[in-house]
């Protein structure tokens, strides 16, 4: 009789606000192997909550004290991201970290490439998509429902917590770029920022990001610390339908509209439906996005949030950066800033809509307005026509001469 493979542990970094729920879900699941964090008042707490827990003051007590096969969780201050992911990944050891992955684009690709050379899970924490209205919401798109994307806004507005080591964009938005990149598929081909500055001469409190793709779709995102009440909503609209997403509400956040337009003497004129609610779950996003990471060590599979995802947000942040630095002048992005890869004999429409993670091998032709899931194989030579869905984590092969879709 073959013995089961013990669960995953993971010690956590870092037991400020956010850490401390992480330890939370972490512990309720069975998988909390200690915490660290160089704060002495933050460990007396975590010995009173926990008595018999291991506790560290500092991450090289922590990597000598434990065994290898025991993950990491960073929910440090994001000026450490790079620092503590790049001690543990070589150090052998599976490791999450909070969003941002890092605060520079070369610090990213290295984080990214010691990951793939120690083989070792590399996960971003973009909440978002463990969020049950975000995964139902790709759902919606993916499906065709709404049709051909055009347009895409984010509004993450509240009154504090006011910080000075990050401006409002990099504390706010990279949960919302993260979004809108699997929602369209792709990363966006042009990034523009503008600011506001209050209370700091130097640290942005308000930002107005710009996204444009090639294919026509276009995407707002608004972030504030200084907004008179909590807001968080995300509108998508497509050629058929509208869907919006409010996180503030209590209950039934997700909304479809099957808003559309006719047109009347070469006027276009809106053609209003009722708001239909959606069903979603009820899984609370942190502790899936825990058990994400725990079988992702167990299963030696990437989550949606890997490197590569958390490189493509992080290429953005950087240009929606550099824009505001300038004043707002827009930054022009590589197109390798996709979270999906093409080799270099495929042919893909600009406005086909991929999933991050998929993977288009030799010779093959993806069609404008094909839809496409997450981690995805298309084999050599395959075709793929306008108008074709491919749900998440299909392989398709070719069987004869040529497989169409």
């Amino acid at each position: 009789m073959s013995q089961s493979k013990p669960a995953p542990r993971v010690a956590l970094v870092g037991y400020g606000p956010w850490g401390r729920n992480i330890a939370r879900n972490l512990f309720e699941l069975g998988a909390l192997a200690g915490v660290c964090d160089s704060d002495a008042t933050r460990r007396a707490e975590v010995s009173s909550r926990w008595p018999d827990l291991p506790v560290w003051a500092d991450s090289a007590e922590l990597q000598a004290a434990l065994p290898a096969d025991v993950a990491i969780a960073i929910a440090a201050p994001a000026a450490r991201h790079a620092e503590l992911v790049r001690f543990f990944l070589l150090g052998g050891r599976d490791v999450f970290v909070e969003k941002p992955l890092a605060l520079r684009v070369d610090e990213g690709e290295e984080l990214v490439r010691l990951a793939a050379q120690a083989d070792r899970i590399l996960m971003i924490g973009h909440l978002l998509h463990y969020h049950p209205v975000i995964e139902r919401l790709d759902e919606l798109v993916r499906s065709g429902v709404l049709g051909r994307l055009r347009y895409l806004y984010s509004n993450r507005l509240n009154l504090g917590r006011f910080r000075r080591e990050e401006n409002s964009l990099w504390s706010f938005a990279p949960h919302d770029v993260a979004v809108l990149l699997r929602l369209v598929g792709s990363a966006p081909n042009r990034v523009a920022a503008t600011g506001g500055y209050f209370l700091h001469p130097k640290v942005a409190d308000t930002t107005l990001t710009t996204l444009g793709w090639d294919n026509g779709v276009q995407a707002h995102i608004h972030v504030s610390w200084l907004h008179p009440f909590k807001e968080q909503r995300l509108v998508v609209v497509g050629q058929d339908a509208m869907a919006v997403f409010e996180d503030s509400r209590a209950d039934d956040k997700l909304g479809l509209y099957r808003h559309g337009v006719t047109w009347q003497d070469g006027v276009p004129q809106p053609r209003k439906a009722e708001r239909e609610p959606v069903a979603v779950g009820t899984a609370e996003p942190l502790r899936h996005e825990m058990e994400v990471f725990l079988r992702a060590v167990s299963e030696r599979l990437p989550p949606i949030s890997d490197g590569l995802e958390g490189l493509a947000v992080l290429r953005v942040l950087d240009a929606a950066e550099r824009s505001l630095v300038a004043g707002g002048t827009p930054v022009e992005l590589e197109a390798q800033a996709a979270p999906w890869r093409a080799h270099p004999t495929a042919v893909v429409g600009s406005a086909a809509s991929i999933g991050a993670g998929t993977r288009v091998w030799h010779f093959c032709h993806v069609m404008d307005g094909a839809r496409i899931g997450r981690d995805c194989s298309l084999g050599q030579g395959c075709f793929v026509a306008d108008g074709a869905v491919l749900g998440d984590r299909v392989r398709l092969q070719m069987a004869s001469r040529s497989t169409k879709v």
